[in-house]
């Protein structure tokens, strides 16, 4: 199902997410979930892969549950092939997301990542934490 409402979540979010069910970062996933298209590219998606598989992890999920977070959560991302070249964020590594909300028209980015937060707005595009978007979008 299309809600015709694109929005990107950043890494640092979604592992929130999957590590902390019931935080607040868990609580934006679902909101985004519930009402919004999230997009991913596949560099977005490599990092939130290798993130999540780091044996840090291991404390707070078992790799198979990991694992299952992954696979329950991609059948519900909206997919983009991601041509342009962004390079406005302090931290190299985020302007993957930048270029993400760029190519899909995305309506904000969910970012807990401050070098992401800092740039808000980006090229009209509201870049907002978790608990103010649970509390700042409808």
């Amino acid at each position: 199902m299309s809600f015709g409402r694109p929005v990107v979540v950043d890494t640092g979010v979604l592992v929130s997410a999957a590590i902390r069910p019931g935080s607040v970062p868990a609580l934006a996933l679902e909101k985004a979930l519930l009402q919004f298209d999230i997009c991913c590219s596949p560099e977005t998606w490599q990092e939130v892969e290798t993130v999540l598989m780091r044996d840090k992890f291991d404390r707070y999920l078992s790799l198979p549950q990991r694992l299952d977070f992954l696979r329950g959560l991609q059948p519900h991302l909206t997919p983009y092939e991601v041509n342009e070249a962004v390079t406005d964020c302090m931290d190299p590594q985020d302007n993957k997301f930048l270029a993400l909300a760029w190519t899909a028209q995305a309506e904000l980015i969910i970012a807990s990542d401050p070098h992401l937060t800092a740039l808000h707005p980006w090229r009209d595009i509201p870049i907002l934490p978790p608990a103010a978007f649970l509390v700042g979008v409808r």
